[in-house]
């Protein structure tokens, strides 16, 4: 009995040993089976990561050198709403600025400018534009190096703006420059030429002895010379092509220009027709005004009301030696 009971006990031993031995080489398959699908996945899971940056690297690419996002994304963006990121948290839009911003205002001489400007300065208080007057008066024709530096501080200037010279038209686009928009006005050619005649002997209005300062080598017999002697006589200041002194300003820097002739009438139709927003006649300088303040309203708004203010002052303005914020 002693015997049997050992031999089934050691029997029972080895099969619990087996049956160990034959669990732990089960875990271990297990074990090895989890791990290799573990490594799977984790390789799996890397690729995914990896394909996913490259993708993203490659549409942000393909975004910036196309100028856009693909249709595809443009579709999404449709069908799950027009707000994004940059909507909701980008900067402020920036100021719109009221068209035209750039005005350029060649005056011609001895046709209401001075009056016009003095207006201008006003109103660039009031409307808080930037108005740019030049104090250079007698030179009207430039080179062209001379064209394109004026032309280059003129587009310098902060918008809206508004800048005035005695200069012929400037052709902005000709030096790839944008063009800006033109005003100007005019008057009758006799009665310019009659006002620039006695201007050039006895200054204006101002009172100062500007003359003198203008002609300082004119003689007594030349200055009270009679303006219709002048004219019969033919003298140089009398000759005809004086007349057209007003037709460069809008035919432009072409040395042509300065010829009296068809060719400059023309050309100086055109550009009015192509570039100027209005010429003006000063004999009918209120109608004028009333149509500044309406195709203009951010810069003449109130402008005529103030022109027939008694309270506008000009010539004290002019005493005070009130200057423009800026002089290119």
């Amino acid at each position: 009995m002693m015997k049997n009971f050992s031999s089934s006990t050691l029997h029972n031993n080895n099969n619990n040993g087996n049956n160990n031995q034959t669990h732990r080489e089960r875990n271990n398959r297990n074990y090895s089976l989890l791990s290799a699908v573990s490594l799977r996945f984790s390789l799996r899971g890397y690729g995914f990561c990896m394909a996913a940056l490259f993708l993203f690297c490659f549409g942000s690419l393909f975004y910036q050198l196309n100028g856009g996002p693909p249709k595809i994304l443009l579709d999404m963006r449709q069908y799950l709403g027009e707000s994004t990121y940059l909507d909701d948290h980008g900067p402020p839009a920036p100021r719109v600025l009221p068209f035209p911003s750039q005005v350029v205002y060649n005056r011609v001489g001895k046709c209401g400018s001075r009056t016009v400007v003095i207006l201008l300065r006003l109103l660039a208080e009031k409307h808080q534009f930037n108005l740019v007057s030049s104090d250079i008066h007698n030179k009207t024709r430039l080179t062209k190096h001379e064209q394109v530096d004026l032309m280059k501080n003129i587009s310098n200037i902060p918008q809206p703006f508004l800048y005035t010279r005695h200069v012929h038209f400037l052709n902005f686009t000709r030096f790839k420059i944008e063009q800006p928009v033109y005003i100007n006005i005019i008057r009758d050619p006799i009665s310019r030429f009659l006002s620039n005649y006695f201007f050039r002997r006895f200054g204006d209005w101002r009172g100062e002895q500007n003359h003198l300062i203008r002609t300082p080598g004119m003689k007594d017999d030349e200055r009270y010379l009679d303006i219709n002697v002048c004219i019969l006589e033919n003298y140089p200041e009398c000759s005809n092509p004086k007349v057209f002194y007003i037709i460069p300003y809008f035919c432009g820097q072409h040395p042509q220009c300065r010829e009296p002739g068809v060719w400059a009438l023309e050309r100086a139709k055109q550009n009015v027709l192509e570039n100027y927003l209005i010429v003006g006649i000063l004999e009918e300088l209120e109608d004028v005004l009333l149509l500044l303040e309406r195709l203009l309203p951010h810069y003449f708004t109130g402008v005529l009301s103030i022109y027939k203010s008694p309270g506008t002052s000009m010539l004290k303005l002019q005493e005070n030696g009130e200057h423009d914020r800026h002089s290119p």
